[in-house]
């Protein structure tokens, strides 16, 4: 049986072709009654909406942004760069995609910066930043405002945001959690714990997570609380430095997001790597380098260019009102170590 067209819907309607344009399209002047007799026509007859056809007939162009902290973080860089690759792979989809970089410290200045992505030259934006009040209040702006929201790799559950495209970071800290206890056998002592900001929903979910299973299961290790650089490479080299150097009872670190070549830097100048369990988040070139040399024993990672590509997705399908297919955006979690380096 052939697919219905928009011509048996006007027809099953009685309206005209241009009606049912119009309320396809979601565009002003039609009745109620029209709208209710299209819309059942459409039901009825099980018609499926070719977005793709549609928007390359109307000449339709994705804009959308991605926001994302600015500074050289290895884990952001490989995202920039995964953009940049997912742009020219999908040049014939008439979509762009434009790189917002803002100071995730200051949770006023994302909130300007938020508010400056105009939506008559916008259609959606991925998010990676914290979840403060003012991020929040900015989402609200950009929802209000039409824009669809995507938040990447730390979610914003508490924000108007659309839809969230990362791993479960509960879960890949409850990982953690598992393999500082078989990777620090049958040790007993303390693990330190750093992070950039306990403000990124990512970092606050592995905590959990990493706490459950280490309480639970390891109960010979004992978590530190945990220690935050603020984006400050110095400060995180200085207390991975000192603490591994004033404390022989720590036989583990748990590294839980940015920030990894100055905490290698500061525990190897401690003379404590190779003697530590070290465990942290993504690859990128620092921490392949450390898995080569045994400095880091395993790594939790996620694909980058998974993400970009699944945000476009999700940004796609909100900006034409289309269902999104959740297992294709299911980001998996990767264990990586040294042996199986891709």
């Amino acid at each position: 049986m052939a697919k219905p067209t928009v011509h048996d819907i006007a027809k099953a309607a009685g309206v005209s072709l241009a009606t049912v344009d119009r309320v396809l399209n979601a565009r002003p002047g039609v009745r109620a009654r029209t709208i209710a007799r299209v819309q059942d026509a459409v039901s009825r007859l099980g018609y499926v909406r070719d977005c793709h056809a549609a928007n390359l007939a109307r000449q339709r162009q994705y804009r959308f942004a991605f926001v994302l902290p600015e500074g050289p973080g290895q884990f952001v860089g490989t995202l920039r760069r995964a953009v940049a690759e997912a742009i020219a792979a999908q040049q014939g989809e008439r979509l762009s995609a434009s790189i917002v970089s803002v100071a995730v410290n200051d949770p006023h200045e994302i909130a300007r910066r938020l508010r400056s992505v105009r939506p008559d030259r916008h259609d959606g934006v991925a998010l990676l930043v914290p979840e403060t009040p003012q991020v929040r209040d900015a989402i609200a702006h950009l929802k209000n405002a039409g824009l669809a929201v995507v938040a990447l790799a730390s979610d914003l559950p508490h924000s108007a945001r659309d839809y969230f495209v990362g791993i479960d970071n509960r879960s890949a800290g409850r990982t953690a959690g598992v393999l500082m206890g078989r990777f620090a056998g049958h040790r007993a002592g303390r693990i330190l714990v750093v992070t950039n900001s306990l403000q990124a929903r990512d970092s606050l979910e592995r905590r959990l997570g990493f706490d459950e299973v280490i309480g639970s299961e390891f109960p010979q290790l004992r978590p530190l609380p945990t220690v935050e650089s603020y984006d400050d490479p110095d400060r995180m080299a200085g207390i991975a430095r000192r603490a591994a150097a004033a404390s022989a009872e720590i036989v583990g670190v748990y590294s839980m997001g940015a920030g990894n070549e100055p905490l290698l830097r500061g525990l190897r100048s401690a003379g404590r790597l190779g003697t530590l369990t070290v465990i942290a988040h993504e690859l990128t070139p620092v921490t392949r380098q450390a898995l080569i040399d045994r400095e880091v024993d395993v790594l939790i990672t996620q694909n980058a260019g998974h993400l970009v590509r699944s945000a476009l997705r999700v940004l796609r399908a909100k900006t034409d009102g289309m269902p999104i297919f959740e297992a294709q955006e299911r980001i998996r979690t990767d264990i990586v170590i040294r042996e199986n380096l891709p």
